[in-house]
């Protein structure tokens, strides 16, 4: 004899009761009599759901009659079967107040594993395509929040079809619906708070711009707790930013082909303002001085001391990322004004000076930064003493370092040993490009055995695998031409060095050309266009003031 799953329905739908009868839906839900072990009803919910989640049709004709606190693990489980329909179906009548899809896929007690690094492209056109749905739809008037926040893009996606939608795919998307949805009556009565990241680039401004600025009525309103932005204006740059709201504005990345000088810098945070902002980060040349600032007779950088003051007044701001500025001397100037220590710090290829590592070594934020960048730096060979004493000051609390292309060689190994041992909370150590041999790599690896949280290492190409004299740092063709067969020799016995220290939860790998960018590769296409109209254009100027010399 069989009956009903007891399962906690704290709230069902109106038309719940008269469903009670449908054989098929009950028999989908049904468990053995007397059945109540907490682990079996897990199992037990979720095998339901998946029997349930098998059956799009029938899923779609019943779902008036499904009990509300079902909808958020029936969501998990189409997500997981990759049923699209179904998952959008689901959206189209969600019952509850707030739909965040972070929470739904993440590990519960009825399915421990965590899917938000699922970027499933099908899935997720589903779910906002639902939420679309869900607005037009006659009587959907609980539904007041739809947070898409939270998803993690990797390279490699499990889901069933393998396609996925990263964060620039999915703020097109999201645009494209909310444009198609302005000036359609609301049928709840109030507006749905859609939380995204968004992702700008030229391909997509027009349409996010639209989206974030109707020209009347609009169903849904985008909220932005995180932005990108590539290949924009600096003027482009500061309309969108008007436009999603700076005040709530979480994280802020502004990358590669946006060309700002410390002059749009410094007008960017004095006009637009960021009091929330808890991470920033700025492209290549930030910081140099406009082209027509005339240098400061007393050698100050005004410019710098105003960014930096206006930096102060965040004080919320734990991450800055300022990779591939010039700031030879300048260190103390950017940072000592702010007031809230960093947890993490990019100066990566900043052209550093011994002022600048001693500074580091002994400033407050080093003893709280998670995440320090200070690749492209002669560190060990100029400033030995100073850099491991910062390396000390960080050792509690550094989770991630990144030293590539520091000139790191052979007889620097012992030194690094003695410098990375008291890191016992590193969890990341990534140093491509430095000249190391592979008897010196796994002398060091057999010391980062010793550090207990370590998983990841990238480590570089050793230096046998090149041709004699090979010169460091390398660029991109010269960097590809090893030997293979070397390579996987010297792979194997590193491998070795960790299956014999009993640290197989370490994973070793040599990225040539750097670790997965998904922001990168989504965009791939279009940043190389805008860098070919780049290239274009510096030519023709370059053309015109020939002429105009002649």
């Amino acid at each position: 004899m069989t009956t009903r799953a007891s399962l906690p329905l704290s709230v069902l739908s109106p038309e719940a009761a008269a469903a009670k009868n449908s054989h098929k839906l009950h028999r989908l839900w049904e468990e053995p009599h007397g059945q109540h072990h907490s682990d079996t009803m897990r199992s037990l919910r979720f095998i339901s759901a998946k029997a349930l989640a098998s059956h799009p049709q029938l899923v779609q004709e019943n779902l008036d009659s499904i009990a509300y606190n079902l909808y958020p693990l029936l969501f998990k489980t189409s997500y997981l079967l990759e049923q699209a329909d179904i998952t959008r179906a689901l959206l189209s009548h969600w019952p509850l107040e707030e739909f965040r899809l972070a929470v739904l896929l993440g590990p519960n007690i009825d399915h421990p594993e965590d899917l938000r690094d699922r970027a499933c492209k099908a899935c997720l056109e589903a779910c906002m395509q639902g939420i679309a749905d869900h607005v037009l739809r006659s009587g959907s008037n609980r539904l007041r929040v739809a947070d898409f926040t939270g998803i993690q893009d990797v390279q490699v996606q499990q889901c069933p079809c393998g396609r996925a939608l990263g964060r620039w795919g999915r703020t097109k998307v999201l645009a494209r619906i909310c444009c198609q949805l302005q000036g359609q009556p609301c049928t709840a009565g109030h507006p749905i708070e859609v939380f995204a990241d968004l992702f700008v680039t030229e391909g997509n401004f027009d349409m996010v711009v639209q989206a974030l600025k109707p020209s009347g009525p609009a169903p849904l309103q985008v909220c932005c707790p995180s932005l990108r932005a590539d290949s924009l204006s600096p003027g482009q740059l500061l309309q969108v930013l008007g436009l999603a709201g700076p005040g709530k504005l979480r994280k802020l990345e502004v990358v590669h082909n946006v060309r700002l000088h410390a002059g749009h810098v410094q007008q960017l945070l004095a006009q637009v303002g960021f009091p929330q902002l808890t991470s920033l980060t700025l492209p290549t040349k930030a910081f140099d001085a406009p082209p027509t600032c005339a240098p400061d007779p007393e050698g100050e950088d005004l410019l710098l001391t105003s960014i930096a003051w206006e930096l102060s007044q965040m004080n919320q701001l734990t991450e800055l990322s300022v990779a591939f500025s010039t700031l030879t001397g300048k260190i103390q100037t950017l940072l000592s004004p702010l007031k809230t220590p960093l947890r993490v710090l990019d100066l990566a290829n900043c052209a550093l000076n011994h002022e600048d590592i001693s500074f580091l070594a002994n400033c407050n934020h080093t003893a709280h930064l998670e995440v320090l960048d200070l690749s492209g730096h002669n560190l060990v060979h100029l400033y030995p003493s100073t850099f491991f004493r910062l390396l000390s000051q960080a050792a509690q609390t550094l989770k991630v370092l990144t030293l590539e292309d520091c000139n790191i060689t052979d007889s620097h190994v012992n030194m690094m040993i003695l410098g990375l041992s008291p890191c016992s909370q590193l969890q990341q150590f990534k140093f491509l490009g430095n000249p190391l041999s592979g008897s010196a790599l796994r002398r060091l690896f057999a010391a980062l055995c010793e550090l207990p949280r370590l998983r990841h290492i990238e480590f570089p190409v050793p230096k046998d695998c090149y041709p004699e004299g090979a010169i460091y740092p390398q660029d991109e063709l010269s960097v590809s031409k090893f030997d293979q067969q070397k390579y996987d020799m010297i792979a194997e016995d590193l491998q070795a060095v960790l299956l014999r220290a009993n640290r197989e939860d370490i994973q070793a790998s040599t990225p040539l050309f750097g670790s997965f960018d998904p922001d990168i590769h989504e965009t791939s296409n279009e940043l190389g266009t805008f860098l070919l109209q780049a290239f274009k254009t510096a030519l023709e100027n370059f053309s015109r003031a020939l002429e105009q010399m002649e």
